[in-house]
């Protein structure tokens, strides 16, 4: 069962935010010292990118997958579609963080190290604005 807080798009759309505003933030922390060519302090910011994907985001989306998304596709079997797109988009988030978990093992935060961040970027905007509108659209 999912925390009362996920199905209510306001409240998870609350956390989606604040989580990736942090994101956004520790990825120009990042550029600053890639432009500013300090690697060792670049390196503590991408292990701490990291960290925040893994304890915010994606600890997040463990929790929907086994609460809110199983809910969703019991009380709307239409939606089984759209819970396995959005589970895809969490595998995608998960595997560009084992690749920069793999750079940084090998000292390598740089640009493609922020490529990569971007990316990741990108895909939960993507992910947070199909879960709101299409998926907890349902609860309103």
């Amino acid at each position: 069962m999912s925390g009362p807080s996920l199905k209510k798009q306001d409240a998870h759309s609350s956390i989606h935010e604040a989580a990736l505003n942090e994101a956004k933030e520790l990825a120009s922390l990042f550029h600053r010292c890639l432009e500013e060519n300090d690697k060792e302090k670049a390196l503590q910011i991408a292990e701490i990118i990291i960290e925040h994907w893994e304890s915010r985001t994606l600890a997040h989306a463990q929790s929907e997958e086994e609460g809110l998304y199983k809910e969703m596709k019991e009380e709307h079997p239409e939606l089984n579609d759209l819970v396995a797109q959005l589970t895809r988009d969490h595998d995608i988030m998960r595997r560009i963080v084992e690749q920069m978990k793999k750079m940084l093992e090998n000292q390598e935060a740089d640009k493609r190290f922020l490529k990569l961040l971007d990316g990741l970027i990108i895909v939960d905007l993507i992910h947070n604005e199909d879960e709101m509108n299409k998926l907890l659209g349902h609860n309103e």
